[in-house]
């Protein structure tokens, strides 16, 4: 009965479960039929009994457990292969599945390559059943009546396509066999009928009269074995072996019937290469790399060895995928694979964790080099560019270290360290390494917790904006505000916006959490004008992700919209560096709020790509000097003329300057010197939370200047 053609009852009261599991049964060729429940499932059996059920333990009404009894007890349905499923862990529910009379037992979640070997396997072994029982009545009834014509019982094992023998205990001869027999060991019968059955096995004469008489006995074994049998030109062929004793007169046969099994075999060695070893590279995947890790472990501490874990992932692999594409991206993959391989030794392991991020086992006898040697191999090997079809790409890598025994003797804990020194590496820069220390694992937990605090944050909306007042030099007056994101977090209070901007970036959120600044910043001036207090025109700092990944126009355009503002009064600060990223599409971003009415300006001027290019190529309206350059203004002669240089070249490109962090008098009449349009900073007011901005809003005067 061939597998594909098998119907399989799927019994679960789980929806999803059942039709789970029907897709991944259907997509092997087998049909399905379902039931919700034990007493639905021994109806659907009475009307058309499935070749396998696989059945729910834990079940409302009958549990798994009463269905599999009540169905072995059944000579109808006892034949019928069961395999029961529960998410229940304990060594007690297996014992119960079995008692009941369970031929396996699968834990959901079920992982499917398990389950179709599982169910494959059941399925083969009840049909093998079956021909063994027709074949047996058969052979049984030959022997027994000795009536039967001889050449008629050939006929009949000569349609077999199993190898069959039959083996005189008395002699340990072999006696007869059918025509199959003598294609598979490539032996002519005359040749065959010199053969013991030791001379074809793997087992000794004595081993064989031990077993043959435990048959005879009762006492052998009651499913098919496997074997092999030696061939005339010395292969060995697997097989899925049966014995029987059968009486004649005052001898016995035994009557073995061999199954080739070679294609499942093989079937068997994919699948296990399938679930053990990276397709892409040929490497071992995670499940054998920990696998080997923890027989490394084994063998270190016996032998008294250090062991390296090194996590190697390379830096900014996403932009080859991204640039030259995926193909030539798993190129680049398997050619490093390969360089890898060729700086370990011969008792390393290398494995595919996942992605462009690889790990090593290293084994470190008395006497070796320390796991540096091999890490330097390879920051060496990946020097030398990879050729992906024309084009010539360097690569680097951040790598990560840890050791056995110091930092931890359980492989989980020590790959898990090691990614953390990998990411520690990849934080400082490329191409560069990191051992594994213990503050290393408290910051990465700490990382964490702040991650998951982060967010709630914008999810709940969580965060604060103070506004920090902007001062014309025309004539004192607050001509502006700029908007600062605050957040402080439940039970530790406030949190540096250097600290958690860059990490709202990471994790993807700085357009969920930049587009409820500019909504609520907006709603603010709605609630000004109303009172009174304005217009003000309100800066807000906006990322580079917002422009390339969000959908800032669209939030910008539907906030004025929404609280009736005019675009004029709204100002967007970008840095240097997120102007170089995706230039041609922040060009037109930037253009298209330009033309809306909206003004742009650049935050931290000086510090970044600074280039008369750019300004000449990109919309702005103001430049901000950052306040490394105002803080010693009065002091260092360079950054003075830095300050003044930038005020002149904004003033000759129609920009109008505006400098940040001016905190004493002397700083404020250099500026007014210089011609500097407008100052923010200490001197004037720190940033205000709204109580205290109205406050100082309605109080206001102007400015000595």
């Amino acid at each position: 009965m061939p597998d594909t053609a098998a119907t399989l009852l799927i019994v679960d009261d789980e929806t999803h479960v059942r039709k789970l599991l029907q897709i991944l049964l259907q997509n092997q060729g087998y049909q399905t039929l379902t039931a919700s429940s034990g007493e639905e499932a021994l109806a659907l059996v009475a009307q058309q009994p499935p070749d396998l059920i696989l059945l729910d333990i834990m079940m409302p009404g009958m549990d798994g457990y009463e269905v599999a009894r009540e169905l072995k007890s059944d000579k109808v349905t006892a034949n019928i292969p069961i395999i029961m499923l529960s998410a229940l862990g304990e060594h007690s529910a297996r014992i119960s599945g079995l008692e009941a009379g369970a031929e396996d037992f699968l834990s959901k979640p079920v992982e499917s390559a398990e389950l179709w070997l599982r169910v494959r396997n059941l399925l083969r072994l009840k049909a093998f059943g079956d021909y063994l029982k027709s074949h047996s009545l058969m052979l049984e009834e030959q022997l027994q009546q000795r009536t039967i014509d001889l050449e008629r019982f050939r006929s009949a094992m000569d349609a077999s396509g199993d190898a069959i023998f039959l083996v005189n205990r008395s002699s340990m001869r072999l006696i007869e066999f059918n025509r199959r027999a003598c294609q598979v060991l490539g032996y002519s019968p005359e040749e065959l009928l010199q053969k013991t059955p030791a001379d074809l096995s793997d087992d000794s004469l004595e081993q064989l009269e031990r077993l043959y008489d435990q048959i005879i006995a009762g006492n052998g074994p009651s499913e098919p074995t496997e074997a092999h049998i030696h061939c005339k030109d010395g292969r060995q062929i697997p097989v899925e072996i049966h014995r029987q004793a059968y009486k004649t007169g005052d001898d016995w046969i035994i009557v073995g019937i061999a199954r080739d099994i070679t294609e499942r075999k093989e079937a068997d060695q994919r699948m296990l290469k399938m679930a053990n070893y990276d397709t892409l590279t040929g490497l071992p995947n995670r499940n054998l790399f920990f696998t080997t890790l923890q027989m490394g472990l084994t063998q270190a501490a016996l032998s008294g060895w250090q062991l390296a874990v090194v996590t190697v992932d390379l830096d900014d692999f996403r932009s080859v995928n991204e640039t030259w594409g995926h193909l030539l991206g798993d190129q680049m993959l398997t050619e490093l694979s390969q360089r890898l391989t060729r700086c370990l030794n011969v008792s390393d392991t290398l494995g595919r964790m996942d992605g462009d991020e690889f790990a090593l086992i290293l084994m470190i006898r008395e006497g070796q080099a320390d796991p540096l040697h091999t890490v330097e191999r390879i920051r060496e090997s990946l020097r030398v560019p990879f050729q992906l079809a024309e084009h010539a790409t360097a690569m680097t890598a951040s790598i990560g270290i840890a050791l056995y025994p110091d930092d931890g003797d359980e492989a989980h804990r020590l790959i898990k360290h090691a990614n953390t020194a990998m990411n520690r590496a990849k934080k400082i820069g490329r191409d560069t390494y990191r051992f594994y220390t213990a503050q290393m694992n408290v910051d990465a937990s700490a990382r964490q917790e702040l991650e998951t605090a982060l967010r709630e944050a914008v999810e709940q909306q969580a965060f604060e904006l103070f506004y920090q007042p902007k001062i014309s030099l025309a004539d004192g007056c607050v001509c502006g505000l700029e908007a600062l994101l605050r957040w402080s977090r439940p039970g530790l209070g406030p949190v540096s916006p250097a600290v958690f901007v860059p990490i709202l970036e990471t994790l993807g959120l700085i357009s969920e959490g930049g587009s409820w600044v500019i909504r609520r910043v907006c709603q603010q001036m709605a609630e000004w004008q109303t009172a009174g207090l304005g217009p003000f025109q309100v800066a807000v700092n906006v990322s580079g992700q917002q422009i390339i990944e969000g959908d800032l126009i669209d939030s910008i355009r539907q906030a004025l919209i929404d609280h009736r503002i005019d675009p004029q009064w709204l100002e967007i600060e970008l840095t240097e560096s997120s102007l170089m990223e995706n230039t041609s599409h922040t060009i037109a971003s930037l253009q298209t709020l330009q033309a809306l009415g909206i003004k742009v300006s650049i935050d931290d001027f000086g510090t970044g790509y600074s280039s008369l290019a750019y300004l000449r190529r990109f919309p702005i309206d103001k430049l901000k000097i950052d306040i490394a350059f105002i803080r010693e203004v009065t002091s260092n002669p360079q950054d003075a003329a830095i300050a003044r240089t930038i005020i002149e070249l904004a003033h000759s490109l129609h920009l109008q300057v505006i400098a940040e962090g001016v905190e004493t008098a002397e700083q404020l009449a250099f500026l007014t010197a210089n011609g500097c349009d407008q100052v923010q900073g200490y001197l004037f007011s720190r940033p205000l939370p709204i109580g205290e901005l109205e406050v100082f809003l309605r109080g206001r005067q102007g400015f000595e200047v």
